[in-house]
């Protein structure tokens, strides 16, 4: 039994030297190693709300883009539209344009065959009272007959026209 005293005797002061020394320097180290994982753990729920509203701002800076994208093909579509429509004015008003020239060339060209042939129905025809008359018409008498032989191509002319323009 002595010896179960003294080993009882020997662990109670290994239990108070434990408990006076080194419990706490453990104490310490456990409290220290506590606040080390709750600052650890504090940084990572930062981290991650950092990396949760980056995500917030990158999903906005994408979709602005992609608003701003739609915007840019909207703006030249539009563009492109106006050019268009542009192009087909300026596409009818030539072709106005050229229509009218020919018309005016038509008529020029219609005009100078009705003179034409005036001045060869004039000529014709004094070749025809010279022949008939067998002598020279005078100056006075010629003209009276071109502007007969004129006045009567003009009425053909207009009733040409007159068919035409419908």
């Amino acid at each position: 039994m002595t010896t179960f005293i003294v080993g009882l005797l020997v662990m109670l002061i290994i239990l108070w030297l434990i408990y006076r020394y080194l419990w706490p320097k453990l104490n310490e180290m456990m409290t220290a190693r506590q606040e080390e994982i709750g600052h650890a753990l504090s940084s990572a729920e930062e981290a991650r709300q950092d990396a949760a509203s980056a995500e917030v701002e990158r999903a906005k800076s994408l979709d602005e883009g992609r608003a701003q994208a739609a915007e840019i093909v909207a703006q030249a579509r539009r563009n492109a539209e106006q050019v268009a429509a542009e192009a087909a004015v300026r596409t009818a008003a030539e072709q106005e344009r050229i229509i009218a020239n020919a018309q005016t060339e038509v008529q020029l060209a219609r005009q100078r065959a009705v003179d034409e042939a005036a001045a060869l129905l004039g000529d014709v025809v004094m070749d025809v009272v010279t022949k008939v008359i067998d002598r020279e018409a005078d100056a006075q008498v010629h003209a009276g007959l071109v502007n007969q032989a004129m006045e009567a191509l003009a009425a053909t002319t207009e009733v040409e026209r007159a068919g035409v323009g419908r």
